[in-house]
């Protein structure tokens, strides 16, 4: 009988005979294949003891994988004579038009993100920038979100590793509420000696996170959130200023804005801002724009406002919902899957 190490010496030998893919799975076959040398071997083992089939099964499974890793680099090699032979065929044609360059453009959620700036720019806003890992006072305690509120469990948060200064945990903010409290606090300070405070209009675009993933829902979104506050900015205010940037934003006045009453611990009172086409595809079709209300006078204090002279209002926006309204675009994961077929649509 022919041993084992002659049987992997002749594989070798067969394999790198072999001239072309054909010929080399014809070697294989002499080896590997259902009646090969090593195959019947393999089938052996059944009339064996145990202690026999253990001590040859061993070596037998050690030529085999010799004799497949012998396959796999005269695989290998004859693919990479394959490629040089075509290389070195082809030939380069000079009189064909060069490929060019493309032009590139902004994504569709940047283009919504610098239209709302520059819509609340005009009118006096803003804007603010703030850190995307935070800290759980400027997140959740200073807005007046309690202890046992639901997003601060795991299930609606993203925590990471490391405290703060006073051993809270940090995150990635669930929103973009976190700058405004920075911007007002910075505010106050800076004007902590005048005798009437000016107002404050920002707003506040930002990435945000939570765990979350669907065709309208992403772990990693983006919002825009927005505050006035004076010694009389009134709920009047949030309508007129939010109707005219939806209006100004969709560029047409046939739209209707409604609130709806709603709850958030940061606001008091609080809405849910829905609006609707007069016109197009989603005419007489009531849909959720924004969360919005007067600030909560226990939020204006956390900022060092005094809530007896000061009140105003905040509102915060999804920029995916507000592209896809605007774009006509039916699945939120499109703006994360970097397919050029869909981004083409949107050009500079």
């Amino acid at each position: 009988m022919v041993s084992l190490d002659q049987i992997v010496e002749d594989a070798k030998r067969d394999f790198s005979s072999a001239v072309d893919a054909a010929a080399l799975e014809d070697a294989k076959a002499r080896y590997l294949g259902k009646s090969g040398l090593l195959t019947e071997r393999l089938k052996a083992l059944g009339g064996m003891s145990v202690d026999e089939r253990k001590s040859a099964g061993a070596q037998i499974n050690q030529a085999k994988s010799a004799v497949e890793q012998a396959l796999l680099e005269r695989r290998q090699s004859l693919s990479n004579a394959v490629m040089l032979e075509r290389l070195s065929a082809e030939a380069i044609d000079v009189s064909l038009p060069g490929r060019g360059q493309s032009s590139g453009s902004l994504h569709p959620v940047m283009r919504t993100w610098e239209r709302v700036e520059a819509i609340f720019h005009s009118i006096g806003f803003d804007v603010a920038d703030g850190p995307e890992i935070e800290n759980d006072w400027f997140n959740f305690t200073a807005l007046n979100s309690p202890e046992n509120h639901p997003a601060r469990s795991m299930q609606d948060t993203f925590y990471v590793d490391g405290k703060d200064s006073t051993g809270k945990p940090l995150l990635l903010r669930t929103h973009t509420s976190p700058i405004q409290v920075r911007y007002a606090s910075e505010h106050v300070q800076r004007f902590a000696a005048q005798a009437v405070m000016p107002p404050i209009q920002v707003i506040a675009p930002g990435r945000t996170y939570r765990v979350d993933s669907d065709a309208t829902h992403s772990p990693m979104f983006h919002q825009v959130e927005g505050l006035w506050i004076g010694e009389d900015v009134s709920f009047a205010d949030l309508k007129g200023v939010y109707t005219h940037f939806l209006r100004t934003f969709f560029e047409t006045d046939q739209l209707q804005v409604r609130f709806r009453p709603s709850y958030f611990p940061f606001t008091e009172p609080s809405a849910e801002i829905d609006m609707a086409f007069s016109s197009g595809r989603l005419a007489g079709r009531w849909l959720e724009i924004s969360g919005a209300g007067q600030v909560h006078p226990n939020v204006l204090k956390n900022m060092g406002i005094d809530p007896e002279r000061y009140m105003g209002f905040a509102f915060g926006s999804g920029l995916e919902r507000l592209t896809m309204l605007r774009y006509g675009i039916e699945d939120l994961r499109l703006f994360f899957e970097n397919d050029l077929r869909f981004l083409a649509q949107f050009p500079a």
